[in-house]
């Protein structure tokens, strides 16, 4: 049966499977962080000198990747180089992942019961 005070009881523990999922979560943030370090350098150096797109600065690419991470499309003008575009794939393939794999750590935790890890 639910209840919302035990609920609240078992999420604010810190078991094993606390620290199992604080473990993941941190990995899937540092890894997004670096890819989205990355993704700037590379969006930058790559679709800086082409008249056709928005990205003049590093923040631009910054700007661009962090939105591109964030959601699967945006109103932003896509990159114009064939590096850029790889780049913007990959992006979008990342988020996806992220999404899903957030998402699957979490039900994870919330599925698993107090004895279990």
């Amino acid at each position: 049966m639910f209840s919302l005070p035990q609920e609240w009881r078992r999420l604010l523990t810190w078991q094993e499977r606390h620290r199992l999922l604080f473990v993941r979560l941190t990995f899937l943030l540092t890894l997004t962080f670096l890819i989205a370090l990355i993704g700037t350098v590379a969006i930058y150096f790559l679709e800086r000198h082409s008249r056709r797109t928005e990205i003049n600065t590093v923040f631009d690419a910054f700007y661009f990747t962090t939105v591109q991470l964030l959601t699967v499309s945006s109103s932003l003008r896509n990159p114009v180089s064939p590096g850029g575009r790889i780049v913007n794939i990959l992006f979008e393939i990342w988020g996806v992942a992220f999404v899903a794999g957030t998402a699957g750590t979490m039900a994870t935790f919330l599925l698993t019961n107090e004895g279990e890890t």
